[in-house]
C-alpha cells in the first residue's frame, strides 16, 4: 500500500514559508515575562506568556541580539528605574520566525517601557480595590499598637544596607532603651517576593512568644523593584496579621498598597526606628511625670498629715492637768486619788489630797 508523505524538513519548511508570509512585517505583542537570561555573549534569552483565569493559554520564546540588547537595555532602565524580570507585563516590538530545528521564535527590537509602568499602575489599582471590596484596608488600624514596643520582628534581607542602618540607629538611642530585635529573612525583590514576604509574615505569628510590632523594611529601590508591594496576596497577608504591621520600603514618592494595608508607614529603615525609639521615650516621660505627680501628691498629704499631728498635740497638751497646775491651779483627789468635784464630797474629818504643779500636799477637811 503506497501512502502519500513528506520528509519532516520539508514540513518545517512549509511550516516556515507560511509563518513567515503570514507575518512579513514587525508587531507589537503584549505578553507577561515568564523568564529572562541575560548571557555573558551579550544576547538577551526571554521566554513569554499569557494567563487568563490564574492559567497560561499561551507561550512563546523571544530573544533580544546582543546590537539591540544594550541600548534596549540601557533604555528601558533610565525609563523604569529598574531591570526586564520575570512576572513584569510588556509591550515587545518583533519580528516573527521560524526555525527547522527550534520551531517558532520572535526576535525583539523594541520595548515600550511605558506599558509595563502602566500595567504595574493597573495592577496597583486592581489590588486597592479587591482589598477594599474584601474590606481588609484599614483591619491593622483596628489593632491596638503595644505600649512598650521593644520586642520587635524584622522581616528584610540580612545584608541589606537599609536593615543595616535601622539596627545601628536602634542601637545607638540617646535614651539606652534596650530592643530585642529578631530578623526573618525574605526575598525582597521581584517574583519571588510576595510568597517569601508571606512565609516570613507566618514563622512571625508562630513564635512562642508574641511581638509587640512587625516591620517591613528594605532599602529603597525603583517602581518596579517595589511593584512586589502592591501584590494582592502579601498585602491580605498583611491586613490580617494580627500584630500591627509598620513599612519603611524607602521609596521616596509613590505609595505601594502594602503601605496603605499597614498599621503606619514611614520612608527609610532609620525613620522607623525613631518611630518605635519615639515611642518608648514618649512612654518613659508619661511614666516620670506620673511618678513626679506622685511624690508631690504624696509630699503634700504627708504635710497634711503632720499639720494634723501637730495640731492634735496641741490640743492633747492644751487638756493634759499638768498644764493646769503650771498655770496655778491645784487639783483635789481623795485618799484614794479620786478626783473631787464639788466640796460636798469633802465632809468634815474626810483626808484629801491637793496636787500643785510641783507636789502633793496632804489635808483635812473641817467645818
Amino acid at each position: 500500500m503506497e501512502t502519500d508523505f513528506i520528509d519532516l524538513l520539508e514540513l518545517q519548511l512549509r511550516l516556515r514559508e507560511e509563518i513567515e508570509d503570514s507575518f512579513p512585517e514587525r508587531l507589537w505583542v503584549r505578553a507577561e515575562i515568564a523568564s529572562v537570561q541575560a548571557k555573558a555573549n551579550g544576547h538577551c534569552y526571554l521566554d513569554l506568556a499569557q494567563s487568563e483565569g490564574g492559567r497560561i493559554v499561551a507561550k512563546a520564546k523571544a530573544v533580544i541580539w546582543r546590537s539591540r540588547f544594550a541600548p534596549l537595555r540601557a533604555y528601558f532602565r533610565e525609563a523604569t528605574g529598574g531591570e526586564l524580570a520575570a512576572g513584569m507585563e510588556v509591550l515587545l516590538r518583533v519580528q516573527v520566525s521560524y526555525s527547522e530545528l527550534y520551531g517558532l521564535s520572535l526576535t525583539v527590537d523594541e520595548i515600550e517601557p511605558r506599558f509595563t509602568l502602566g500595567a504595574a499602575e493597573l495592577q496597583r489599582r486592581k489590588t486597592l480595590e479587591k482589598l477594599e471590596a474584601d474590606g481588609l484596608l484599614d483591619r491593622q488600624q483596628e489593632l491596638e499598637p503595644a505600649l512598650l514596643p521593644y520586642r520587635l520582628a524584622v522581616i528584610s534581607a540580612r545584608d541589606a544596607a537599609g536593615y543595616g542602618d535601622f539596627r545601628r540607629h536602634l542601637e545607638e538611642n540617646a535614651y539606652g532603651f534596650a530592643f530585642e530585635v529578631s530578623l526573618f529573612e525574605a526575598t525582597m525583590q521581584g517574583e519571588e517576593a510576595p510568597a517569601s514576604i508571606v512565609d516570613a509574615l507566618e514563622r512571625v505569628e508562630c513564635a512562642p512568644e508574641p511581638y509587640d510590632a512587625v516591620l517591613l523594611m528594605r532599602g529603597g529601590g525603583s517602581a518596579l523593584d517595589l511593584a512586589c508591594f502592591d501584590d494582592y496576596g502579601l498585602c491580605f497577608a498583611i491586613a490580617n496579621c494580627p500584630v500591627p504591621v509598620y513599612t519603611a520600603i524607602g521609596h521616596d514618592r509613590d505609595v505601594h498598597v502594602a503601605d496603605r494595608v499597614a498599621h503606619d508607614a514611614v520612608k527609610t529603615p532609620t525613620a522607623l526606628a525613631d518611630r518605635f525609639i519615639d515611642a518608648l521615650a514618649a512612654e518613659d516621660e508619661r511614666i516620670s511625670a506620673f511618678g513626679n505627680r506622685l511624690r508631690m501628691a504624696f509630699a503634700a498629704r504627708l504635710a497634711g498629715m503632720e499639720q494634723r499631728i501637730l495640731a492634735l498635740g496641741e490640743r492633747i497638751r492644751a487638756a493634759d492637768p499638768r498644764g493646769v497646775l503650771a498655770r496655778g491651779y491645784t487639783l483635789v483627789t481623795d485618799a484614794g486619788g479620786v478626783v473631787v468635784k464639788s466640796a460636798r464630797q469633802l465632809p468634815a474629818g474626810t483626808k484629801f489630797r491637793l496636787l500643785f504643779a510641783d507636789g502633793t500636799v496632804e489635808a483635812v477637811a473641817v467645818e
